[in-house]
């Protein structure tokens, strides 16, 4: 795609954040936990033992609350687990820790560098462009974690102040945590914030430091309609899974009960039969033993689809995965290093790989999808060895040099972030192909590659 963006990518800019390190989940070994991959029997109930619960980041009353429940209803789903262990209104992970950042639990690849960030910020630019410049730009980001993706993409907006000039930009933060959404204000705005606005949707607004208003929303479904182009950085992820075992009896969901004898400790256990979500979830033709599922995933694409195929815009999603290939990937993180998943609930962060041809499934045709491609592919065919470059002709000494090409490799690669995250888009069907391009071939222009899933071409 020829753009005129060269000069973002060769400015004389700020130099990235100290490169903070997060292990890519998938180059770690999982010897530390029991995997579920292995059949588990049915009776007695199988288990797949934590270790005893600590309490070191937290009072333990997260376990307290789900002891209590598990004793007085039986086992709960793994996807009520995980609801319960992140966003719990008391003692959630996400409501009341958020541990993003170096000193947090685990590391975003906008935390690394803000290369990353920019070329996002192109990325939605140039579609913008090639979608021929609406009047309007939406930028709805879930789950924005501390904001410092959103602040790169503003950043960039800046700088293309002149590009932009005609359009109407807003920024619209779908954030459950209290704890981020004020990180969030005060890394977007200053803490310059209004609470509570009475007559809109939103729960808080303000004015980004580049002057373009910022709204944060608790639902998808409470930002307003619009042209709009959405992005989703680990976001998918998070979201709770359903866990399933195939068994010489048939499909059976894997539940998560107190160990009765141990005090206070949980325990993996299989459902005695069919659950309502066995029957909906597994398809026929499945031919993993393990499957996990993420009912969640499928509602919100269906409703991004939805919105994009009636307003326009796109989607982007960026996140670890896989095409419907892997089965056991449901892990914990603490401290940047793995943690058993049913240890200490509240005081980590849980999660799961992305099934993107679940997504794929559940944008229902509505819109066209592009990818899951690898990290270092999209983010090579957006520019970043060019800016690479740049940035290490600016740079005045060697340790600012050598943090550059840190930062760089920790993005790109293969054994490192590169192959483990995946780039993921939903775009309208006349994005890729123009309506009437089958009866009159030759009457249209050839329409600009996409780019990040296209080399992009600059000129």
């Amino acid at each position: 795609m020829v753009l005129p963006l060269r000069a973002l990518l060769a400015g004389r800019r700020r130099l990235p954040r100290p490169a903070a390190r997060r292990l890519c989940p998938l180059s770690l070994p999982l010897s530390r936990r029991a995997p579920l991959s292995a059949p588990l029997p049915a009776a007695p109930p199988a288990r797949l033992r934590s270790g005893q619960a600590e309490a070191a980041g937290g009072d333990g009353a997260m376990l307290r609350h789900l002891a209590r429940k598990l004793r007085a209803s039986g086992p709960v789903t793994v996807a009520e687990y995980m609801r319960e262990a992140l966003t719990n209104p008391g003692q959630g992970y996400y409501t009341r820790r958020g541990g993003v950042g170096e000193s947090g639990d685990f590391i975003t690849s906008p935390e690394i560098s803000q290369v990353f960030g920019e070329l996002i910020g192109i990325w939605y630019i140039s579609e913008w462009m090639a979608m021929g410049k609406p009047s309007t730009f939406q930028l709805v980001e879930l789950g924005p974690g501390r904001g410092t993706l959103t602040e790169d993409i503003l950043r960039v907006f800046k700088q293309l102040t002149s590009v932009l000039s005609k359009c109407d930009v807003s920024v619209h933060l779908v954030e459950v945590s209290p704890k981020l959404s004020e990180i969030q204000a005060v890394m977007l705005t200053g803490g310059k914030v209004q609470p509570n606005p009475e007559d809109e949707s939103a729960y808080m607004k303000g004015i980004s430091k580049t002057g373009i208003p910022i709204f944060w929303y608790r639902d998808i479904q409470d930002v307003p309609p619009g042209y709009s182009f959405y992005l989703a950085h680990e976001f998918f992820d998070a979201l709770p899974i359903h866990k399933f075992q195939r068994t010489e009896k048939g499909w059976r969901e894997v539940l998560v009960d107190i160990d009765p004898e141990v005090p206070d400790q949980l325990r993996f256990v299989l459902s005695p039969s069919r659950t309502p979500a066995t029957q909906n979830f597994i398809q026929p033709e499945e031919t993993r033993d393990h499957v996990e599922v993420c009912p969640e995933a499928g509602v919100i694409v269906q409703r991004l689809a939805s919105r994009i195929e009636k307003d326009g815009g796109a989607a982007l999603v960026a996140d670890y995965g896989h095409d419907g290939t892997k089965t056991d990937t449901f892990r914990g993180f603490r401290n940047h290093k793995l943690h058993n998943v049913l240890s200490a609930p509240g005081t980590a962060d849980l999660t799961a790989d992305v099934d993107f041809s679940y997504l794929r499934k559940m944008a229902q045709g509505k819109t066209a999808t592009l990818g899951p491609i690898k990290q270092r592919e999209f983010l090579k065919n957006m520019g970043i060895d060019l800016r690479l470059q740049v940035l290490l002709q600016n740079s005045g000494d060697t340790a600012t040099r050598e943090q550059l090409l840190r930062s760089y490799d920790m993005l790109m690669n293969p054994e490192k972030m590169g192959d483990c995250f995946n780039f993921f888009a939903l775009l309208p069907h006349h994005r890729l192909v123009h309506p009437d391009k089958k009866d009159k071939p030759e009457s249209k222009s050839p329409l600009p590659p996409v780019a990040g899933f296209n080399e992009l071409l600059l000129k």
